[in-house]
């Protein structure tokens, strides 16, 4: 009798226990249910294999509990033939549990605040990042101090922060060209 291809013979890999297969296929379903609950936009982003994208699209339309259950099913069974690791690297991005995003969220808050803080810090700002209009920032800085002196919503401090987020990511992506 031959043994079949999907079986180990002893001089190959040790056989992956049934536990360790469940875990796996449940993990695979779980990333399903976070594409499913994803928004069409951000599924283009991720470049999905055409027929994973067409589950996912399915899976969306579905209503009743048993049909969903087994779509899911599906979706991990799909996945088992694809690396997964870029889309779970993007989910975390989006959901804000990738280290480096937290990381850089942080720097970006600190600046914030540091500038509303402290006048010299604006110098220092324009200094690591010289492409920065340094008049937006006053103006926004500004307001700011007013809002907050008024009891009001941190509408300018909210604009700052985008701001700073966009003139890092601009320098961040001028750093990535110069060394191409």
């Amino acid at each position: 009798m031959k043994p079949n291809k999907t079986e180990n013979t002893a001089d190959e890999l040790e056989p992956i226990s049934k536990t360790k297969r469940k875990a796996e296929a449940d993990a695979l379903q779980d990333i399903g249910v976070k594409l499913v609950d994803l928004p069409k936009d951000k599924l283009k982003k991720l470049d999905l294999p055409e027929t994973l994208l067409d589950a996912v699209n399915e899976a969306k339309r579905l209503t009743a509990n048993g049909a969903i259950r087994r779509q899911m099913q599906y979706l991990g069974r799909l996945m088992r033939d694809i690396d997964t690791a870029p889309i779970l690297d993007q989910l975390q991005r989006w959901e804000g549990t990738h280290t480096e995003e937290n990381a850089r969220f942080h720097r970006l808050e600190s600046w914030r605040t540091r500038l509303i803080e402290n006048e010299s810090a604006l110098a220092e700002f324009i200094k690591e990042y010289p492409q920065t209009e340094a008049q937006q920032i006053r103006n926004l800085i500004r307001n700011t101090k007013r809002e907050q002196d008024a009891g009001k919503p941190p509408k300018s401090s909210r604009e700052l922060f985008k701001l700073l987020r966009t003139i890092t990511e601009n320098n961040h992506n001028d750093d990535e060209l110069d060394s191409l």
